[in-house]
């Protein structure tokens, strides 16, 4: 019997592409917002500079009949930020665009647009790294130690808004400097007041932290009693005279065992002991999240030394390579397998994963980040008051569309998405912000 079948008629069949794209994963983009929002003008350079005069001393005694006061000396602190070209651009054929189904440049217009916001988010966490007021949970002592358990918690938080508050840290809704009359009224409001609306800090955490203080018993037992819905709808809220906001974009840092090189002589190294760390920066958001252990001592024998190291073969990572001659390695190696273009042109930088690469030399000075216990993923959180950091712009975001033909292009054969924006983030008073660090009970992975 004939029997006529499905793959007798395959090339008569009409693939279907849904008309709807389906949706990316959601980041939450808190940071760049607290920034107080500044200008560098054009034709001043790239350097933006601003002036705190410090306070003066209250007096030590009172004065002596007819006796002048020796008097004070006033005296200024000033911070600099350095604006930065950032950019990107997307490159579409003339083919592409008509015999893709979706609109490409479309697409590539909205892709553009959430690469610009996730760059500033970005840019916003990495300067606040730099906060130099930090708290370990559990008072642990350094990054390094903190220990399996150590979560977020309230007496750490408490611990850091009051120490902001001792400080004199302005906060968000209150604290004008031209007026530091405290009403008499509860707390400069009345009782009835929702807390939104009186002073407060600002607070950010990665979001797998509000899990760790979803499950603190202090805040269970506070909030069944004043507002349930905060642990129905997994949030952090207020507490402690901090407002809480929590994004996926926080950065975090794993720590990784070390990974080890060998000596050869291949490069310009001098004789000497050296020491070196990778770590690995996600291929999306660009932080360098995994950090290895500083490696055992290796023994190079100069003038031409170098060292040989196999980076781990992870998908979705690229590798740093740092080298010195002290366990804690303060310089980028230099490595013929990095970038050939860029400010980190030459340095053992965004190397491929699973490869050997051999560093040759010490390169550019940089620090890397302090690396955890090994198998402990460490999440910063970050409290702060008004006017901690500045977002300080040279100029804003410009977009570019090209789609006609010129004189690089006559045929009209590429279309072009590209943004660039001229900016910088800079912490404008230390005092004004602490970052607490803490390990979670909980991981972004499934099983």
């Amino acid at each position: 019997m004939a029997v006529n079948t499905v793959g007798q008629f395959q090339a008569d069949i009409e693939g279907y592409i849904a008309d709807e794209t389906l949706p990316l994963t959601r980041r939450q983009l808190v940071a760049y917002q607290f920034g107080s929002k500044e200008t560098l003008p054009e034709g001043r350079g790239r350097t933006w500079t601003a002036t705190r005069f410090q306070r003066l001393p209250t007096p030590y005694a009172p004065l002596s009949e007819g006796v002048p006061p020796i008097g004070e000396t006033m005296q200024i602190q000033q911070v600099t930020a350095i604006v930065q070209q950032w950019g990107d651009k997307v490159t579409i054929t003339d083919q592409a665009e008509l015999t893709i189904k979706h609109p490409l440049f479309k697409q590539a217009i909205d892709l553009v647009s959430l690469q610009i916001a996730e760059t500033m988010e970005r840019n916003t966490f990495l300067a606040l790294m730099a906060s130099a007021q930090v708290n370990y949970v559990n008072s642990r002592g350094s990054r390094g130690a903190l220990q399996a358990g150590d979560v977020l918690d309230t007496t750490t938080v408490l611990r850091t808004s009051a120490a902001l508050k001792t400080l004199g840290a302005p906060r968000f809704m209150g604290d004008e400097e031209t007026d530091t009359k405290i009403d008499a009224r509860e707390g400069g409001k009345r009782a009835s007041d929702s807390p939104r609306g009186m002073p407060h800090y600002a607070g950010i955490c990665h979001t797998l932290i509000v899990a760790d203080w979803s499950q603190n018993s202090t805040v269970i037992l506070a909030r069944s009693y004043s507002d349930l819905n905060r642990l129905y709808n997994y949030e952090i809220g207020e507490w402690g005279g901090t407002r809480w906001c929590d994004s996926n974009m926080v950065p975090t840092f794993t720590g990784v065992a070390a990974v080890q090189g060998s000596a050869g002589a291949a490069g310009s190294l001098a004789t000497g002991s050296y020491y070196i760390q990778v770590t690995a920066s996600d291929t999306q958001n660009q932080y360098e999240s995994r950090i290895y252990q500083v490696s055992n001592s290796i023994a190079v024998v100069g003038p031409n030394g170098s060292i040989s190291v196999t980076l781990p073969a992870i998908v979705g990572y690229t590798f740093n390579v740092y080298v010195g001659t002290t366990s804690s390695p303060a310089n980028l190696g230099v490595c013929s397998a990095g970038p050939t273009v860029g400010p980190l042109s030459g340095q053992a930088v965004q190397l491929a994963p699973g490869q050997t690469v051999t560093i040759t030399g010490l390169g550019v000075s940089q620090v890397p980040p302090a690396a955890p216990a090994t198998g402990l993923t460490v999440y910063p959180s970050f409290l702060f008051g008004r006017g901690a950091y500045s977002q300080v712009k040279l100029q804003d975001v410009k977009f570019t569309y090209l789609k006609q033909a010129d004189k690089s292009d006559p045929l009209n054969q590429l279309r072009v998405v590209g943004w660039k924006a001229f900016y910088g983030t800079v912490i404008t008073n230390q005092q004004f912000l602490a970052r607490i660090e803490s390990v979670s009970g909980y991981t972004a992975s499934f099983g």
